[in-house]
């Protein structure tokens, strides 16, 4: 048994497929640059075997459907549409800044100018779906994304909805979101209305932003619905006059006297330092290649290659870059929340598997070896489901490997708890350069 040498690139067309971001049942999203331009993506790849399976190809027309609609600085882009004989891919715009559930989980709370500027920027987009006749359904902090800049975007758009299939009585009838994030109208069954129920969400998303918990959270799913039903909530006592008016009027849980986001754009407390977003109105949007992609035409297909990569030495890509460096395992200058971080290891790569299984198995976690990978799979079920982290080793030289860690189900805020002990049983065979050594001499990593 050989430890893997350096990756074959793996190419799509004009895009070369990078490392995987994300995991979901029917999905994963893969990072991938632009060949011809330089520009960095992302990339979504559903298999046509499970959606036809499972029945979700409307679902996943649907959801690409909507997104090309879309077209505004506070929503993921989606670029392109393409597929292969056996894969759909989904070219998406690359967001580098992380969800703003780590904003949350990193600080606690938002200040309330914080809070007020994500907030406002949410309207916007929100608004903007709404006029094009798109409801998203399933508002909360982990479907929104910051990117380098700051600026927040909508993302995951899979359970949004046409104004079109509204039925008869001019309602909704699907029940779907986060159970802690959806309107009480919801709830009740008895149908409701697109706008009103993405506007609540906005509301316990603004609550959660300037509080640091959520207004509704109970054990049992029974006494959360009741407490949504009834509005049951208090504002904490920091929270300013303002912002308190603006959340109750949101947080309505009747949606006919609930507020609008016309009268939310006029509230003074939202005017404050509000920018409106700037962007060209796109009036004609094509969707036939939507259609093609799910048709039996094998025209325009595409096909991933694999290309032998470029080498590189180990030491050169190390020193270049900071995700091999001793300071992202321990995340000691941020305290970011991530879903994946890399080390490196002088370390002989069965002396590494052990170190890892030995690290994650008094933590609850069952450990399954394939080759020189890993997977480590909680045994408690959390708020998510059962946390799993993806573990590999990669040879760089033969006296150096790299150790990837990621992510693959369950809760972030449960992983970042997970990984602060975890880590911390790895310290020994982690390769300190000269300069990190130094530092941990006289600084102890309270963040890792």
């Amino acid at each position: 048994m050989s430890v893997k040498g350096p990756r074959m690139r793996t190419r799509l067309g004009k895009y070369e497929l990078g490392k995987t971001l994300g995991e979901g049942t029917f999905a994963k999203v893969k990072f991938a640059k632009n060949m011809e331009t330089g520009q960095c993506v992302a990339i979504k790849i559903v298999h046509r075997e499970q959606v036809l399976r499972n029945k979700m190809i409307e679902h996943i027309k649907r959801e690409i459907s909507t997104m090309k609609l879309i077209k505004h600085p506070n929503v993921t882009q989606m670029f392109e549409v393409m597929a292969s004989k056996t894969k759909i891919y989904i070219v998406l715009e690359f967001v580098d800044g992380g969800e703003l559930f780590d904003e949350i989980a990193k600080n606690g709370r938002l200040k309330e100018d914080e809070a007020r500027r994500y907030f406002q920027q949410l309207i916007n987009a929100v608004d903007y779906c709404h006029s094009r006749g798109v409801y998203h359904r399933d508002l909360k902090p982990e479907n929104l994304l910051l990117d380098s800049y700051g600026v927040l975007k909508i993302s995951d758009f899979g359970l949004s909805t046409f104004e079109q299939q509204v039925r008869e009585d001019g309602l909704l009838h699907t029940a779907c979101g986060t159970p802690n994030y959806v309107a009480p109208e919801v709830l009740n069954n008895k149908g409701y209305d697109g706008t009103s129920a993405d506007i609540w969400s906005c509301g316990v998303i603004l609550f959660v932003l300037m509080a640091g918990y959520l207004p509704f959270d109970e054990p049992s799913l029974i006494a959360l619905y009741q407490k949504i039903c009834k509005a049951e909530f208090s504002c904490p006592g920091w929270f300013s006059s303002g912002a308190k008016k603006m959340i109750q009027r949101i947080l309505d849980p009747n949606p006919v006297t609930r507020t609008t986001i016309p009268e939310i754009l006029e509230n003074e407390w939202f005017k404050e330092g509000y920018k409106p977003a700037q962007f060209k109105v796109e009036e004609d949007v094509n969707l036939d290649d939507v259609d093609a992609v799910f048709g039996n035409s094998n025209e325009k297909l595409v096909t991933e290659r694999k290309e032998k990569p470029v080498s590189m030495n180990a030491f050169e890509l190390i020193s270049s870059s900071n995700s091999f460096n001793l300071e992202n395992l321990f995340e000691k200058q941020m305290g970011l929340v991530k879903r994946e971080t890399r080390f490196t290891s002088q370390r002989p790569a069965n002396e590494i598997m052990n170190k890892i299984e030995e690290a994650a198995k008094p933590l609850g976690f069952n450990v399954h070896k394939r080759d020189y990978k890993m997977k480590l799979q909680g045994d408690k079920h959390g708020r998510k489901g059962h946390l799993s982290v993806a573990t590999e080793v990669f040879e760089m030289a033969p006296s150096v490997h790299m150790v990837e860690l990621r992510k693959t189900g369950g809760d972030t805020l449960e992983f970042h708890k997970f990984y602060k002990t975890f880590s911390s049983g790895l310290q020994d065979i982690v390769w300190k350069s000269e300069e990190t050594t130094e530092e941990s001499r006289s600084e102890t990593y309270t963040n890792a």
